[in-house]
């Protein structure tokens, strides 16, 4: 026979009203809730999330929508995420949407017929019309690496523009007057190259719009190909800033195929600071966002709203941090 709430209240030494708040993520002593949780684990108790569904109770299940589990920055995210769910005692349903706007309207749909509490939603989103019904619906939304100015959403997110502005600044302090930039379409990207447009007039340098190249696929072998564009120009770029680790490795296989040494002949930057930047050869100098305060308080923020404890809509904005590899250095003088 499967444990009831019975079972578990039985074995922890508490009562049944005891293990319904903490199954229902009320406030419980700390202890009490420690041997509610120990109990629940040693008898492999699972409460029924479609009866708290059908009694209009909180399931203690979240929906987390993200683009694209391939990128390893993601990945992470997703994991960071599911940690702090398991921290606090919630289920989490994690759904890959492959930036299609018809993919992510199916996962909200199903998502609402599993009762979630809440959305938190990664950048990349883009069907704009579904997160707008889910507000209007009165749904729990935080946007994780995302924000949309135009509606009244928790989000929290790094300093896009930020990162944008210090990376190309420190390209031009070692001396680089011709630097291309590779992004997607994100509105990540598009704040990092705002940013890497200001640190250029800012420096007096002229941007050259056609060194500004936006991939419609996030894969290293397409990236390899518009990056092999800009470096067989008559007069290719010194420097490459790509706005995330995995266009930072193509850009790194387009310089080997040409003999370009790194950073002798071309320094790249990436972002995110994933496993890919620290295992390139030469390791890549990158932004890291931080990653875990993103991910927690992202999390935290949909619980409070969950529960009713805060009804204010917040824009959290976090500072990135420049991580100095190999992989810049000035550019080589001509002989």
């Amino acid at each position: 026979m499967k444990p009831t709430i019975y079972d578990v209240a039985r074995e922890a030494g508490v009562s049944i009203a005891t293990v319904s708040k903490v199954l229902n993520n009320q406030r419980v002593g700390k202890k009490s809730k420690e041997k509610v949780l120990q109990a629940m684990k040693k008898l492999n108790y699972k409460p029924s999330v479609l009866a708290s569904a059908l009694t209009g109770k909180q399931t203690s299940t979240i929906g987390f929508l993200l683009p694209d589990l391939a990128n390893p920055f993601i990945a992470e995210m997703a994991r960071r995420v599911e940690d702090r769910a398991y921290e606090r005692g919630y289920n989490l349903v994690i759904c890959s949407t492959d930036f299609e706007p018809e993919k992510e309207a199916f996962y909200v749909s199903l998502l609402k017929q599993k009762s979630v509490d809440g959305f938190i939603i990664a950048g990349g989103f883009k069907n704009v019309e579904v997160v707008t019904e889910l507000l209007e619906e009165q749904f729990p939304v935080v946007l994780l690496g995302e924000s949309y100015p135009s509606l009244s959403i928790n989000s929290v997110k790094v300093d896009d523009f930020m990162g944008g502005y210090e990376v190309t600044s420190f390209l031009t302090s070692l001396g680089h007057k011709k630097i291309a930039v590779i992004g997607e379409e994100a509105s990540s990207s598009q704040e990092r190259i705002k940013g890497y447009k200001q640190a250029l007039r800012d420096q007096q340098l002229p941007v050259h719009e056609e060194l500004i190249v936006i991939s419609s696929q996030t894969n290293i072998e397409s990236v390899e190909r518009l990056a092999g564009k800009l470096l067989d120009l008559p007069e290719p770029p010194t420097a490459i800033f790509a706005c995330n680790d995995i266009l930072a490795i193509g850009v790194v296989l387009a310089a080997r195929q040409r003999d370009r040494r790194i950073p002798d002949h071309l320094s790249i930057v990436g972002f995110d600071n994933t496993f890919l930047s620290r295992s390139s050869d030469p390791p890549l100098t990158t932004v890291q966002q931080p990653i875990q305060d993103l991910c927690f308080q992202a999390f935290d923020m949909l619980v409070e709203e969950i529960q009713g404890k805060s009804k204010l809509r917040q824009r959290v904005v976090l500072l990135p941090e420049l991580v100095v590899r190999k992989s810049t250095s000035a550019p080589r003088k001509k002989s």
